[in-house]
């Protein structure tokens, strides 16, 4: 089960190699779906989000009360999130390419845990949005063939939700033009 946790202010990979109960098999499909989500926040996914997402996905915001259905509108929620809150970079992205996907309002995205089971998987996730700490996150369930048929984002502090609110806004409304 790969996990990364965080370990007195530095994000560690736990592990790659998966430590499983004997339930578990390596062939569960949300590991090889999450890889292809990194693949594609490190924009290195061939055919994009349009690769991994259910035509009837599921998108629930933190913002948003009603649930937006539909392969289209999450690609718009997901991009505006990514425009808002930055790209994923590990330490290595970060000090070699300024361009690896930060928001430039923040920027420092990073998932500091994983958990992955089955057919779904929570990646945490922080980072900082005009000085403010915002903490977060993805909760992502796939189908059999390791399609997303929905995602769930959640934020805290109370703080983090309305700056983000604000800049998704402002984002969606440059994306819909």
């Amino acid at each position: 089960m790969p996990i990364r946790s965080r370990d007195r202010g530095r994000t560690t990979k736990v592990c790659k190699t998966r430590v499983m109960s004997e339930t578990q098999t390596t062939d569960e499909p949300i590991h090889a779906c999450i890889a292809r989500w990194h693949d594609h926040m490190r924009g290195r996914l061939a055919g994009g989000l349009d690769a991994m997402l259910h035509p009837d996905v599921v998108f629930l915001s933190p913002i948003v009360f009603t649930p937006q259905v539909g392969r289209d509108i999450t690609k718009l929620y997901l991009t505006a999130a990514g425009g808002t809150l930055g790209g994923d970079e590990t330490a290595d992205e970060a000090a070699g390419d300024a361009s690896s996907g930060g928001s430039g309002s923040g920027g420092g995205f990073r998932y500091t845990k994983e958990i992955c089971q089955g057919h779904s998987a929570m990646l945490e996730f922080e980072t900082s949005i005009d000085g403010k700490y915002v903490n977060g996150v993805d909760i992502i369930t796939c189908d059999d063939d390791g399609m997303i048929v929905e995602f769930k984002v959640m934020i805290r502090p109370l703080q983090a939700i309305n700056l983000v609110h604000g800049q998704m806004k402002a984002m969606l409304e440059r994306l819909n033009g």
